[in-house]
């Protein structure tokens, strides 16, 4: 047999053909997934992740963070802070390589949340990666029950605080700690005869430290104010701080027991410098997790 010829269709077959397979292509991607599409056409913004490893630390608060009392009588010890200490394996010593130049403390003994805009101001300049607040018992800690600030005030100046953050570094990451069980200190340190006499003086939260061995109906329902108030004050740090995605709270602090050995024996109210240490725990703790402890 000769070669054989493969047959073409007429060109004017081959031209409908090719018209038809165009218009159901087109009608293909008309007919899919248009959901599918929007997505592609316009993603969801990314939800910021968490960096467990942040390169530089402020830190704000009151006496806690200045290690007040953890080295001599009423006086600040800075080097044995929890967060920024180089004394101490304080939290700035755990998480940077160098933390003279990359930490800084503008913790003040006496501050309340009042002040935390103006410690915020201060931080922001430097640029933190990550930003420490642990205030808040000063508020509590007045002459009086009537004294303590409102929940109202409380709340509107660590709403403030955090907005001066995210509007001058939107990725700068915080680590609120909740406020110390007040009471908790009061029975552990009542324990000390020389502490006892220390709190007569009347400098160290007289709402809940005055009058440490009474147990009157009047005593009791004082310090039960006290507790009432900063369970309202950490309940506005967690709520406040949950609406914030590079914010994590950490609720360990207030449930934590400090032992004798963990309080200043100077005045067995504020952390020794192993109380410190253990501060630094939690944090380091809760900043290196992955996703936020409990949650």
């Amino acid at each position: 047999m000769g070669a054989s010829t493969r047959w073409k269709p007429p060109a004017a077959v081959r031209a409908a053909v090719a018209l038809l397979a165009a218009a159901l292509l087109v009608t293909g991607c008309d007919d899919g997934d248009a959901e599918s599409k929007a997505a592609v056409a316009k993603p969801s913004p990314t939800r910021p992740a968490w960096n467990p490893r942040p390169t530089s630390i402020a830190s704000l608060g009151d006496s806690i963070t200045r290690g007040f009392d953890a080295c001599s009588v009423f006086e600040d010890c800075p080097e044995v802070s929890w967060a920024t200490g180089t004394a101490v394996d304080s939290l700035a010593r755990r998480l940077l390589t160098s933390p003279q130049t990359s930490s800084w403390n503008y913790a003040r003994t006496g501050a309340r949340m009042a002040d935390l805009p103006g410690q915020m101001r201060a931080a922001v300049a430097h640029k933190p990666q990550l930003v420490t607040v642990l205030l808040g018992a000063n508020d509590a800690c007045r002459a009086n029950v009537a004294d303590m600030t409102t929940v109202d005030s409380f709340r509107a100046d660590f709403e403030s605080s955090l907005k001066q953050l995210r509007t001058a570094l939107p990725t700068s990451q915080v680590y609120v700690a909740s406020i110390p069980d007040l009471q908790r200190l009061w029975s552990e340190g009542r324990k000390n005869m020389l502490g006892r006499q220390v709190w007569k003086l009347g400098s160290i939260c007289p709402s809940m430290l005055r009058d440490a061995e009474l147990m009157d109906e009047e005593a009791q329902s004082r310090r039960a104010q006290v507790v009432k108030r900063v369970g309202e004050y950490n309940a506005v740090l967690k709520d406040v701080c949950s609406r914030d995605v590079l914010c994590r709270y950490d609720g360990a602090v207030n449930s934590y027991d400090f032992t004798g050995q963990q309080l200043s024996k100077w005045d067995w109210f504020h952390p020794s410098k192993q109380g410190q240490g253990e501060l630094a725990g939690l944090a380091y703790r809760t900043i290196t997790a992955v996703r936020q402890p409990g949650a």
